[in-house]
């Protein structure tokens, strides 16, 4: 019973990263005011840690 919890907590933490990420991926790709590399290095960024650099993304 533990394990199914402990499945469970990973995967609703996966699908959180999976949503954020995305999230920004497509606010970083609407942002018209960025280069190419400029949304290329925020993309990949959004792939490591989406809700720290969502923060730092929206703080610039």
């Amino acid at each position: 019973m533990s394990e199914l919890i402990i499945y469970a907590v990973l995967f609703l933490a996966l699908i959180g990263h999976c949503l954020l990420a995305g999230k920004m991926y497509r606010t970083v790709h609407g942002d018209q005011t960025l280069s190419i590399n400029e949304k290329n290095n925020w993309k990949l960024k959004a792939l490591i840690f989406p809700a720290y650099f969502w923060k730092q993304y929206q703080n610039r």
